[in-house]
């Protein structure tokens, strides 16, 4: 294994003149089917342990969500045509003889993580699942037992992680957050889990564009509709002012026309019910954002095995890399992590580590290059602990 350190020259991020960032909140339908997927594995994964005493091996991470239709206006809706959900990929449904109901174990994580999400789906008549997953490839699998000690890689792939934050970017998270969480949806029922939040900043100000599927049963007419924008926006602009000072400027729903009742307004709070689909990877990477001024790596990590899938665990790996590295050392304005494996190598020797480093005026990465390679060495060694958290469910993939 190889670490490469470099210092590049060159602005910072959030000092360039332009940067935008997206967060896909929890019920917008790309963030949907990753957290299904990844559900189905945390199921199939306690199945597994269950019946073998280990995980299995096993990748669901193809997915996708089929939207419905539905009419609704002010006061109510129904969904006329059901949202449809399909699970795929590979896994084990067989172990010393007894046979695993793989696809019964799919459908009922899928169940069970759309009644944690979502709060106004009927399951039973607005939603068919269907899943597809298959027997494991014979390589992929001999290379999953072979990995007696440390697991060998079953991929050649990378994965990339970056720290700190920007400005803009803890905006556009924590944003959705707030109109994701449990304390803001009792106090509005009427936003519905479908939130995507584009924030754009140009120079000293920042535009949040939000979209949100509100609930149409709790909102009588366009009067209170536009009543309740507002007050959201001001919420958003309150919370806003505890991340930045720069200007932030807020748009809900900015395709609404409100001349003519053309709003935003769904029966269920997700826009799946009407059209639109998603499908695994296409949202948030495992920082929780879509970053393009970063490096970003366009594997999805939803669904695919914690064990020895490199797709997920250097996505979590160079994550956890980078913020370690700025914590240690503030003299380090940005971090950029990038780790790459080769199929059949144990996965805590990656081909190659690429450790590149934007350092405050003056500085130099040489002085603290070698301590930095040792955060490096020191998280590879415990990569077996980080997987263990994946399992146990410390880390978001999306």
């Amino acid at each position: 294994m190889s670490i490469n350190i470099e210092q590049f020259d060159r602005l910072l991020v959030s000092e360039q003149a332009v940067e935008f960032v997206e967060r896909k909140g929890l019920g917008h339908p790309d963030s949907l089917i990753d957290g299904i997927v990844e559900n189905v594995s945390l199921a199939l994964g306690r199945v597994y342990t269950k019946e073998a005493g280990l995980i299995l091996h096993h990748n669901v991470d193809k997915g996708l969500i089929v939207g419905g239709s539905s009419e609704v206006t002010f006061g109510k809706g129904v969904i006329t045509s059901p949202i449809e959900i399909i699970v795929a990929g590979r896994a084990t449904d067989e172990f010393k003889g007894r046979k695993i109901d793989v696809d019964g174990i799919a459908t009922e994580a899928t169940k069970e993580y759309l009644k944690a999400h979502t709060r106004f789906l009927d399951l039973d008549n607005e939603v068919r699942i269907v899943s597809k997953i298959r027997r494991g490839s014979a390589d992929l699998g001999s290379i999953f037992k072979r990995g007696s000690g440390v697991p060998l890689s079953n991929d050649t792939s990378f994965g990339i992680g970056f720290a700190p934050f920007t400005e803009t970017e803890k905006l556009a998270l924590e944003t959705e957050r707030m109109l994701n969480s449990a304390k803001y949806k009792k106090a509005f029922p009427m936003v519905g889990e479908d939130i995507k939040v584009m924030g754009v900043r140009e120079d000293g100000s920042i535009t949040l564009t939000v979209a949100i599927a509100f609930v149409s049963k709790y909102i009588s007419d366009i009067n209170e509709y536009t009543k309740i924008k507002e007050k959201i926006t001001e919420d958003i602009l309150k919370n806003a002012r505890s991340i930045t000072s720069k200007k932030v400027d807020v748009s809900i729903n900015h395709g609404d026309s409100h001349e003519t009742n053309d709003v935003y307004i769904t029966k269920s709070g997700l826009s799946c019910e009407a059209g639109d689909d998603g499908a695994v990877g296409r949202g948030n990477r495992v920082n929780g954002l879509i970053t393009p001024f970063r490096f970003m790596s366009l594997e999805a990590a939803a669904g695919k095995n914690p064990v020895n899938h490199v797709g997920k665990i250097y996505n979590i790996v160079s994550k956890k890399m980078a913020e370690d590295i700025v914590r240690n050392y503030p003299s380090i304005k940005e971090c950029n992590v990038a780790l790459v494996s080769q199929i059949g190598r144990p996965i805590n020797d990656p081909r190659s580590v690429s450790i590149s480093t934007v350092m405050e005026k003056g500085a130099k990465i040489g002085p603290i290059a070698s301590k930095v390679r040792g955060i490096a060495s020191d998280t590879l060694d415990n990569i077996g602990s980080i997987t263990k958290d994946i399992v146990n469910g410390k880390y978001e993939m999306f």
